[in-house]
C-alpha cells in the first residue's frame, strides 16, 4: 500500500544481552536451571555477572532481534522499546539505528537501569538465560507513535512485555490502532513461563480475532493448548488463526494458514555455537517472505534459513548478509 512506511513495527523488550561461554557445572553450582529463561532482581543479576568468565556485551530482546534480522533482509522496520538514560541504554540505541532500524522511543531519566540478560552458554550451544527487565517494564502508552502503527504493514509483539502493567497496556493499545488501520497483528508467545502466567490472556486475544500470525515452538504449543501431543494441538489452534507459525529446533518448522499447511526440515549447520536467537531470526526470515507476498513453504525455508544462521555464531544478531544466503538458496 502506498500509505505504509514499515513493513513491521515491533514492540518488545530493549534489553543488552550479556553473553559468556561455561560448564554445565558452573550452571548447577549456581543453581541455574540449564536452557531457561529466568526473571531475576537487581541482585541476582550482580550476583551472576560476578560469576561469569570474559563476557560479550550484544544488543538483544526478542522482537528487536527479529527486525535486526528483517532490516538485513531488506525491510523497513521501526522499533518500540524502553531504555535507561544510562551506557548500556545509548548501546541498545546505537546498535538498534546502526542495523538500519528507526527507534525514536526516549530514553527514562533515573533507576532502575538498562534491562540486560546474562546468558550462560553450555558447550553444546545452550543458553542458560537469566533476564533484569529493569527499564524496559516501563514502557509507557505515551511512547506509542500512533501514526508508525497506522503506516505499518504488520505490528509484532512479543509476550515477554506481558509481565509488566505498563507495557501490556501500551501493547493493547496498539493492537487496537493497527487493528482499526486494517493492519495485520503478529504476536509470538516467548516462552512456556510466560504462558503459564499469561494464557488466559492470549488466549482471549486469539478468540477475539486479535492476533493474525501467531509464532509458538513446541513447548509453547503445549502450554497454550494443555496437550503435549503436536499435531492435537496445532489442529485445535489453527482453526482460530489466519496464520500458525511453529517451530521444532533440529525437527525444523510448519505452519497452517487458510486451511493450507506446511512444512519444511531444519537447514544444515555445521556446528551450533549458541541458541539465543534462533526463534528471533525464524520469526524474521518468515515475516520478511510474507509481506512479500511469498508462499507458506517459501516463508517457513526463509525463516530456517536466518534461523541456522544465528546459531553458528554468539550473539543472536545476524553477522553473514541473510540476503545473500536466502538468494543463494532459493534464488
Amino acid at each position: 500500500m502506498s500509505d505504509l512506511r514499515y513493513d513491521v513495527l515491533a514492540i518488545g523488550n530493549a534489553i543488552v544481552d550479556v553473553m559468556a561461554p561455561c560448564e554445565d557445572a558452573q550452571i548447577a553450582a549456581l543453581g541455574m536451571q540449564r536452557g531457561a529463561m529466568t526473571l531475576v532482581d537487581a541482585a541476582r543479576a550482580r550476583e551472576l555477572y560476578a560469576a561469569m568468565g570474559p563476557a560479550r556485551e550484544i544488543s538483544g530482546g526478542s522482537s528487536a532481534n527479529t527486525l535486526a534480522g528483517l532490516a538485513a533482509l531488506g525491510n523497513a522496520c521501526a522499533f518500540v522499546g524502553q531504555v535507561a538514560d544510562d551506557q548500556l541504554g545509548e548501546v541498545f540505541a546505537h546498535d538498534i539505528r546502526a542495523a538500519g532500524i528507526d527507534y525514536a522511543t526516549a530514553p527514562r531519566p533515573g533507576e532502575p537501569p538498562t534491562a540486560r540478560c546474562l546468558i550462560f552458554v553450555s558447550p553444546d550451544g545452550q543458553r542458560t538465560m537469566n533476564t533484569f527487565l529493569g527499564a524496559t517494564s516501563f514502557l509507557p502508552e505515551a511512547a506509542l507513535d500512533e501514526g508508525a502503527i497506522r503506516a505499518a504493514g504488520v505490528l509484532y509483539c512479543e509476550g515477554y512485555l506481558w509481565d509488566s502493567e505498563e507495557p501490556r497496556a501500551a501493547i493493547r493499545r496498539a493492537i487496537r490502532i493497527a487493528r482499526e488501520a486494517g493492519r495485520k497483528v503478529a504476536f509470538t508467545l516467548s516462552d512456556a513461563f510466560v504462558i503459564d502466567r499469561h494464557g488466559d490472556d492470549f488466549r482471549a486475544m486469539i478468540e477475539a480475532g486479535d492476533i493474525d500470525i501467531l509464532f509458538a515452538n513446541a513447548g509453547e504449543l503445549a502450554a497454550l493448548t494443555g496437550t503435549a501431543d503436536f499435531a492435537a494441538g496445532s489442529a485445535q489452534l489453527a482453526p482460530k488463526l489466519p496464520v500458525l507459525v511453529t517451530t521444532h529446533g533440529a525437527e525444523g518448522a510448519s505452519a497452517h494458514a487458510h486451511g493450507q499447511h506446511a512444512s519444511v526440515p531444519a537447514e544444515p549447520v555445521d556446528h551450533v555455537l549458541d541458541t539465543t536467537g534462533a526463534g528471533d531470526l525464524f520469526a524474521a526470515g518468515f515475516l520478511s517472505g510474507h509481506v512479500a507476498g511469498r508462499d507458506l513453504t517459501t516463508c517457513l525455508t526463509m525463516g530456517a534459513i536466518c534461523a541456522a544462521e544465528v546459531i553458528g555464531h554468539y550473539g543472536a544478531r545476524p553477522e553473514a548478509d541473510l540476503a545473500e544466503l536466502v538468494k543463494a538458496r532459493l534464488g
